[in-house]
């Protein structure tokens, strides 16, 4: 007998990521990372449980003593009205603790470092997380280097699973 495929059913429930920036790990050396809330509207989870979110073009700031994320694209829900809809790139406000806030701020003020979204997920309680990052940019040798340690440790990997066989 023929073993069914599992198919994945359209909705994210909880422990799952949604949308994940992998450019950033690559353009920035990540130093701290943080968990954040997202005050968010229904319409707007709803498209996050279908993974219809996009994180690349969108960037964290301080405004008013508060972090936000700024151009994080959430799709509009299909099966909500047009009064529910959301517009897609508002700005969102980010839910920290206010030690958290004061350290992101020095860090920013005092050591020009930057802050960079990562990822998107819903945590073991179904809440919509975001995790960003204190970070600071790379220079384009960094980024050689580090594309340089990538292929070595994939060369050692094939040349270890060879030398075993």
């Amino acid at each position: 007998m023929a073993k069914k495929k599992k198919t994945k059913s359209g909705m994210i429930s909880t422990s799952q990521t949604v949308a994940e920036n992998k450019k950033a790990r690559f353009d920035y050396e990540i130093l701290d990372i943080f968990e954040a809330g997202i005050m968010l509207k229904g319409s707007e989870v709803k498209s996050l449980r279908l993974s219809q979110c996009s994180i690349k073009e969108s960037y964290v700031g301080v405004k008013d003593g508060e972090v936000w994320i700024f151009n994080l694209n959430i799709s509009e829900y299909s099966q909500a009205g047009v009064h529910l809809q959301h517009h897609t790139t508002r700005p969102r406000k980010l839910l920290l603790h206010k030690r958290e806030i004061g350290k992101i701020m020095g860090a920013i003020a005092r050591q020009g470092m930057t802050m960079v979204a990562t990822k998107i997920y819903f945590n073991e309680h179904g809440k919509a997380k975001l995790e960003i990052a204190l970070a600071k940019g790379k220079k384009q040798h960094d980024k050689r280097q580090t594309e340089k340690n990538r292929d070595w440790g994939k060369q050692k990997q094939r040349l270890l699973k060879t030398s075993r066989e």
